[in-house]
């Protein structure tokens, strides 16, 4: 065994929601789903297994997390042992580049470098298809930040065939993205419990999922054909229908903000002004502007004319998960 791993995950932005699980423990989403990593968010990840602890410790940013905070990382390391065949507590040490809770995929990035850096740290030799569906038992969208560029989640039917498949790395796409930082606070909702309330209760669910799979067939076919408008167009009406199935909940309920909706209109316009762009949003306030590398001054201008400058972040496609034993340059 290896007794130390380290890894390094970016987070990925969803331009084909995943929205909904048919398998809350395995975590088997309702539809398949298609994503673009990006390198301005990242998360690190460091997993020793020690002989001499008596139980995990887990650090979140430098800070000792709570039994209560650690739970659920142990259980995702209780996979990796299981499938090691050890029962070494270990230490965890994470840093999130990514703000937590805040709707910016941070729980992408974060259990896709501990499944990196726990396979490591066991001894375990899983190739990326396998460490995709490791990554996915923590979180749904982990499973697509193992790859860099549009990746595709295929829901599949149980643990072994749900999982990212790389589509295209992006090196050769002019593409952009901003992140309009609407609130950086954690969400009142989390995405867990938004799904399954949307599922549960929406009239709008179904039609959600056949529309998604007719998304999923064309946003490919616009990445095949490097056509950007097709890209954008499909993209933001496949987020604007997920956000569609909250209001139809039993209660209904939204993730907008005010802010939230003026990112919006600041993309129509500048799309009446001859700048292609469209925006996306996951479960939380934040807005996502997809845009060509050469548009990106001119439309961080107009969010700077109401939007502070720590509040506009750029992104450009990133990397797949990085692995170590060291640090990394």
């Amino acid at each position: 065994m290896a007794n130390t791993g380290k890894a390094r995950a970016y987070t990925n932005i969803a331009l084909i929601k995943y929205w909904g699980k048919k398998d809350d423990d395995l975590i088997l989403p309702m539809n398949s789903s298609l994503s673009l990593t990006l390198d301005a968010f990242y998360t690190e990840t460091t997993v020793h297994f020690d002989e001499t602890l008596k139980e995990d410790q887990f650090y979140l940013n430098q800070t000792l997390q709570n039994p209560t905070q650690t739970k659920k990382t142990t259980r995702f390391l209780d996979l990796v042992r299981h499938e090691a065949g050890i029962t070494t507590p270990a230490i965890i040490e994470s840093t999130n580049y990514v703000p937590t809770a805040a709707g910016l995929a941070s729980s992408a990035s974060g259990f896709a470098a501990l499944a990196g850096a726990a396979s490591l740290a066991s001894g375990l030799e899983l190739d990326l298809q396998a460490l995709s569906c490791l990554a996915r038992r923590g979180s749904g969208s982990a499973t697509r930040s193992i790859y860099g560029g549009f990746v595709e989640w295929q829901m599949g039917s149980n643990d072994l065939d749900s999982y990212g498949v790389p589509i295209d790395d992006a090196s050769s796409w002019d593409l952009a993205m901003l992140f309009v930082v609407v609130n950086q606070k954690e969400k009142v909702i989390s995405s867990r419990d938004g799904m399954k309330q949307t599922v549960a209760t929406s009239p709008f669910y179904s039609g959600w999922l056949e529309s998604t799979a007719k998304d999923l067939i064309t946003i490919k076919e616009a990445i095949k054909e490097h056509d950007f408008q097709k890209l954008g167009e499909t993209m933001e009406s496949n987020g604007l229908k997920m956000h569609a199935t909250m209001l139809g909940a039993t209660p209904p309920f939204t993730y907008w903000e005010p802010d939230s909706i003026q990112a919006m209109q600041f993309v129509a316009e500048l799309r009446q002004e001859g700048i292609p762009c469209y925006f996306t949003m996951d479960a939380g306030p934040n807005v996502k502007v997809l845009c060509h590398k050469s548009d990106l001054p001119k439309i961080k201008a107009k969010f700077a004319t109401i939007f502070q400058e720590t509040q506009l972040i750029t992104a450009y496609p990133g990397p797949g998960i990085q692995l170590s034993k060291g640090d990394f340059y």
